[in-house]
């Protein structure tokens, strides 16, 4: 039997694994600086499918998953595992972790955006409010300067493809947040977590493989392994599980407000782990986009909860 938490155990779940994103997507940084993207990532899915291996058995009780929900856990997979890694992890690596959290921050409006497109959903005046705040947000971090950022240690030019990445990822994100409540409905978090961790891992073993094998994994410190292992287990494991588990007790437009620890976290452990700074433009975005963030994820008094994905 899978098992159910209570709701305030489901917000629990729900903060700890946007705590967690953002963390490892701002310790992704010195990682991407030793190894190159598709080796990281192939090792990510690697670890992460060894640690889930008992997750993969199907439970007696499973129903057979029709047509569109094997499509939807696949693009679960290609969209929030296998393009979100590759966008995430080389965006980061040519921007900094506060810039990476302030684009992040709009995940939440970007949801509404996808659920108005896709699923015909009517959006209010609060949410078309919502993502004019992280408009602003994001062309107030295109104008800030950091000392400690990758516009001073790669240049500017890098620095803005890296945001775009980032704001790819976000749109990754969106989509596996809407997609992941459809799941719930008809496989248990844990299955969730390693059939689609199994995807990611086939869609990247041709690129990892041929990266492996003109690697020289002699030069990568041992501190840098264990903060890879971290890595894949957050990131394929424990963030996914707490997700999953959390939206089987909270309905999706409700548990957007949590992703405001991602960002919180990514900037965090940027300015603490990392050494960035956080200019006052820096953080005036920040501000403007979490205001935007609480908009879009606020439930007001005829707010739907529920983002249903058809």
């Amino acid at each position: 039997m899978s098992y159910t938490p209570s709701r305030p155990m489901g917000y629990g779940c729900l903060i700890l694994s946007m705590s967690l994103v953002g963390a490892y997507v701002a310790l992704t940084k010195p990682l991407a600086a030793l190894l190159p993207v598709f080796l990281l990532a192939w090792l990510r899915f690697g670890i992460g499918a060894v640690a889930m291996l008992r997750w993969l058995k199907k439970p007696a009780d499973e129903k057979p998953l029709s047509t569109q929900s094997r499509w939807l856990v696949f693009l679960e997979s290609f969209l929030g595992n296998f393009l979100f890694t590759l966008c995430m992890i080389t965006g980061v690596s040519m921007t900094n972790a506060v810039s990476a959290g302030v684009i992040m921050s709009s995940i939440p409006a970007v949801v509404a955006v996808m659920s108005w497109v896709f699923l015909k959903e009517k959006i209010s005046l609060r949410v078309w409010g919502a993502v004019a705040c992280g408009a602003i947000g994001i062309g107030l971090l295109s104008l800030a300067k950091d000392s400690h950022g990758a516009a001073a240690a790669t240049g500017s030019q890098t620095a803005w493809l890296g945001n775009v990445l980032v704001f790819c990822a976000v749109l990754c994100e969106a989509a596996y947040a809407v997609i992941g409540k459809k799941l719930t409905t008809v496989l248990t978090p844990k299955r969730i977590s390693a059939v689609i961790n199994l995807w990611g891992l086939l869609l990247m073993t041709p690129m990892g493989l041929y990266t492996a094998l003109q690697f020289n994994f002699s030069t990568v410190p041992v501190n840098i392994w264990l903060l890879l292992v971290f890595y894949a287990l957050a990131a394929s494991v424990w963030t996914v599980w707490l997700w999953m588990t959390g939206l089987k007790v909270v309905p999706a437009a409700r548990a957007g407000v949590f992703t405001v620890m991602l960002p919180v976290s990514a900037a965090v452990v940027g300015v603490l782990a990392l050494g960035e700074s956080l200019s006052a433009l820096q953080a005036g975005a920040f501000a403007v986009a979490l205001a935007g963030m609480l908009l879009a994820t606020l439930p007001g008094r005829n707010t739907a909860e529920k983002l249903p994905l058809n």
